[in-house]
């Protein structure tokens, strides 16, 4: 239980300082954000946990295909922000991110990579 909380803190706390520091800098919050801190995280908790090599292999692996259809909303979401207010913003980023999720596992699926079980 202990370990768990500690997971939770760390975890927490980037999250956190992302924010605060997108409150000071747009440029240092959204380089910060843009680092692969969670991925990182999850690969360290899982060494630590003792998990086998091929589990975190796949973890990396499979994150970076799910990168990818996220990348669209990040062009859209400050376009759509200043015409649509901010919650129908991110509701349209959110489906946009969903059916860039759809097209890329289609697409990526005759390649051998199977993104939805």
């Amino acid at each position: 239980m202990r370990w768990l909380i500690i997971k939770y803190v760390v975890t927490a706390a980037i999250v956190v300082a992302v924010s605060e520091a997108a409150k000071r800098s747009d440029r240092l919050g959204g380089f910060i954000a843009a680092l692969p801190m969670v991925t990182v995280l999850a690969l360290v908790w899982l060494h630590l946990e003792r998990q086998p090599q091929a589990r975190l292999a796949n973890h990396a692996y499979y994150t970076f295909w799910y990168v990818l259809p996220t990348l669209p909303m990040f062009l859209a979401f400050p376009w759509l922000l200043a015409r649509l207010g901010f919650w129908p913003t991110l509701a349209a980023s959110a489906a946009l991110t969903i059916a860039c999720f759809a097209l890329t596992a289609w697409a990526v699926r005759p390649f051998g990579v199977e993104l939805l079980p």
